[in-house]
């Protein structure tokens, strides 16, 4: 009997001294929650406010939910065909320039990892004297004009990013933190550089590609620049400078107008513009995300 009433004492002093820590995590946890609905919070009112009408946007701003619910300004986006062709073009360019980027920065940083390139030194030198001196706007533009030919094509927006320095080096820093006995043990079984690199070193390297693929795929989606340079013709452009091409056109529209609520809907447009652009690209995150933290800590073992 005593030794029940002993082992019941010391259960109820192990369950004492455990209510500090889940008084603790709970109080974690309830935080975690409250910023997460605080993060959640502008996006809920981009979207909500998407609907609203062009009215109540310029009488009462922004609301939790819109006084007048319409879809204006996404018929005002979805009017015609050129939004469709702009959506095509930019998943083309970012899922091309993705696979090409990748592939291209995987191979290179192997190089410049690789323990027995004897011209790693310079290749590695190379490459970073372009990500701190850039070779400026003009001798950029007569490159990919005049000696690649590349305007008006969409080969203008993918070839440009397609070997990004920075992530090069995140890529050695992985490859260099790997045993080097992985290749010397491939190579007495007889496979070669290329077997070795498809085989052992992309497979292992999961986490850090993904993390690279995100980068490259939200650098294409993102980019309206290189296609403001070299694109001429309005039926081969992507989706980010076609918005911002409509947006200039509704700002010249409103400064030229007198009445504010017969206005384009301006307003409901922008907001109907960012939840039809981060749409697609948001949905890729969640795909690598297991990977994303463990990328970046594995690219930055070592320098």
């Amino acid at each position: 009997m005593n030794r029940t009433a002993a082992l019941d004492r010391s259960e109820q002093s192990r369950r004492n001294s455990r209510l500090p820590e889940r008084l603790a995590t709970g109080a974690m946890g309830l935080f975690l929650i409250v910023f997460a609905l605080l993060c959640l919070f502008p996006f809920w009112l981009i979207v909500v406010n998407s609907f609203a009408s062009t009215k109540s946007l310029a009488l009462n701003g922004y609301a939790l939910w819109p006084n007048e619910f319409t879809l204006g300004s996404y018929r005002f986006l979805l009017q015609g065909k050129q939004l469709f062709t702009s959506y095509g073009i930019t998943i083309a360019v970012t899922a091309i320039g993705t696979l090409l980027g990748v592939l291209v920065t995987m191979l290179f940083a192997y190089v410049l990892a690789h323990p027995k390139n004897r011209y790693g030194g310079i290749l590695s030198f190379m490459t970073y004297v372009p990500m701190v001196f850039g070779s400026g706007l003009v001798g950029f533009y007569l490159l990919v004009v005049q000696w690649l030919h590349l305007k008006d094509s969409l080969w203008a927006l993918v070839l440009p990013y397609v070997m990004n320095p920075f992530f090069a080096f995140i890529l050695v820093s992985f490859y260099r933190s790997l045993p080097y006995e992985l290749n010397e043990s491939a190579k007495i079984d007889g496979a070669g550089e290329w077997s070795i690199f498809f085989r052992i070193i992309r497979p292992i390297s999961t986490p850090v590609i993904a993390t690279i693929s995100l980068f490259y795929a939200l650098q294409y989606w993102n980019d309206w620049w290189l296609s403001l340079l070299f694109i001429d013709n309005s039926d081969k452009y992507p989706l980010q400078l076609l918005l911002r091409q409509l947006m200039s056109q509704m700002q010249l529209s409103s400064l030229n107008h007198g009445n504010v609520l017969t206005l384009p809907p301006a307003e409901g447009v922008k907001l109907a513009t960012v939840c039809l652009t981060i749409g697609p690209i948001i949905f890729v995150y969640p795909m690598v995300q297991k990977y994303f933290v463990k990328g970046l800590t594995l690219g930055s073992v070592k320098g």
